[in-house]
């Protein structure tokens, strides 16, 4: 049997502070929930920021820990709900996204008319977003 892998963990930065993270978080908040829903301007916004983290969750200035060796039991759950989106979000696309049967995006869009609505989707996505970044 080996010997579990250390890895060693620097003190967390001030950008890795939720003290620090969440007040920026809610100010690109705000920002994109004053964009119209679906818009090129808000689709260019969630990929700008989504890319920055995903970036940030990438380089090596986070602290890793050591990966398992294989995916837990539990990873079924979390990859489920995803491919069942995927697959419902993919199909009733590519079919055109009729009335009688559209895309999960364009059930949401009276949800997001609202923009203090669309401004705490933007801070759920981007906490969310964060916290796997930071794992």
């Amino acid at each position: 049997m080996e010997a579990p892998r250390e890895v060693a963990v620097d003190a967390p930065r001030a950008w890795d502070r939720p003290l620090v993270v969440m007040p920026v978080f809610a100010v690109f908040s705000l920002v994109g929930g004053q964009l119209p829903s679906f818009s090129t301007a808000a689709n260019l916004y969630s990929l700008s920021i989504g890319g920055t983290l995903m970036w940030y969750g990438l380089s090596q200035r986070m602290p890793r820990r050591a990966a398992p060796e294989r995916p837990g039991r539990g990873t079924v759950w979390w990859l489920a709900p995803a491919v069942v989106f995927v697959a419902l979000e993919s199909s009733t696309f590519l079919s055109g996204s009729q009335e009688s049967y559209p895309t999960l995006s364009k059930l949401a869009d009276p949800l997001l008319a609202d923009p203090t609505t669309r401004a705490a989707a933007y801070f759920g996505w981007m906490s969310a977003f964060w916290g796997l970044a930071r794992r």
